[in-house]
């Protein structure tokens, strides 16, 4: 059965790092699997379309789909329109429309690279983490928000929010991938303050009872982000909430070198995902050809694994990305000294002919 992707490039260098994204998925149609690509606009180029960040043909077409992959959304040019109308309400509304609660971004540092990692390479040498970020909650959604005047002066407020439910579902999905790793788990919050994350834990540890083989710790969120720089390879899957996953998940992906270089998916109860790297639209260098395209190529690794359950191509796409790490081409973030430094179309040209053998 034809499996239908919805492609949405977005805004910045989001066209150019898809491009190269949908090249390797032309490859392996090429080669037999069944699929269909259509795109879509989000984000600035969705109000230039639509007037709408999200326009509703975008939301019919990725509810449509068997899975989206996304480029990146934003640009300043979009900085002073209403709160509602800019690009990142888009991808905001799109998880939730989707009920994309479970965000993966593993942090995994290539040996290629372990030069270009912003830590010496003893403390990242071997990095391999799982960062299992809830999408769909936290402060980001939580009401009441807004601006309003008090005492004659303005305030900004927002409410950090979580329901039991919640937890319980992004703590399985997190627990089901730490069976299939190290059998280690971190629960990151900050329950010695926040009530929210005292229920966070409280929850967390009634899932655990489920999960006996695995070992389960508990970290405040400021600690986790001191050990992540001190001794990362400490952890194998972290478990969080939105708001400090945006923040770690950020914070882990110079560990492996780049920002350029770390995927990511965000699934929904039956693993619909939507696919992209976790890096942003990169506005001073887009249109360049000079970005890092890997992270939305390994993107594909992960919808290939995680929503078509189709490892042998998954693992196809990465071996491909090891390849070419290992012939020393590089894309201008993550060069080094002796490296062969390429455009981001040139990469993903090579990355396809890494594929073909």
């Amino acid at each position: 059965m034809t499996k239908k992707i919805a492609v949405l490039p977005g805004d910045g260098i989001g066209p150019e790092i898809v491009a190269q994204a949908v090249k390797v998925l032309d490859a392996l149609k090429a080669d037999g699997l069944d699929i269909e690509l259509e795109e879509g606009t989000i984000g600035g180029a969705g109000y230039d379309a639509a007037g709408d960040p999200l326009p509703e043909a975008t939301l019919k077409l990725a509810r449509e789909a068997d899975a989206i992959l996304l480029g990146a959304v934003g640009g300043p040019e979009y900085d002073k329109l209403d709160r509602p109308l800019r690009p990142e309400r888009g991808l905001l509304r799109i998880r939730k429309e989707l009920n994309l609660f479970a965000n993966l971004r593993p942090a995994l540092l290539y040996p290629e690279l372990a030069e270009a990692s912003s830590l010496k390479p003893e403390v990242v040498s071997g990095l391999d983490i799982m960062i299992v970020r809830e999408l769909t909650g936290d402060v980001y959604f939580g009401q009441p928000r807004g601006i309003e005047e008090r005492n004659g002066e303005r305030v900004g407020f927002n409410t950090m929010l979580y329901s039991e439910s919640e937890v319980r579902r992004v703590a399985r999905v997190a627990f089901d991938i730490a069976m299939k790793r190290d059998k280690r788990l971190c629960s990151v919050e900050k329950a010695n303050v926040l009530e929210c994350s005292e229920l966070w834990r409280e929850v967390v540890l009634e899932v655990a009872r489920d999960y006996p083989e695995v070992e389960l710790s508990h970290m405040y969120v400021d600690n986790a982000a001191m050990q992540l720089v001190k001794w990362p390879k400490q952890f194998d899957v972290i478990v969080t909430g939105n708001i400090f996953g945006d923040i770690l998940s950020d914070q882990a992906s110079m560990l492996s070198g780049s920002i350029g270089m770390l995927p990511s998916a965000s699934l929904d109860k039956d693993n619909k995902g939507m696919y992209e790297p976790i890096h942003g639209s990169a506005p001073d260098i887009a249109g360049q050809d000079k970005a890092n395209p890997l992270a939305t190529i390994l993107s594909v690794a992960m919808m290939l694994r995680y929503t078509f359950a189709d490892e042998v191509n998954a693992k196809r796409v990465e071996d491909a990305v090891k390849g070419v790490l290992a012939q020393g081409i590089r894309t201008v973030d993550i060069a080094t000294e002796g490296c062969q430094t390429v455009a981001c179309s040139a990469m993903g040209d090579a990355v396809v002919a890494a594929m073909r053998g």
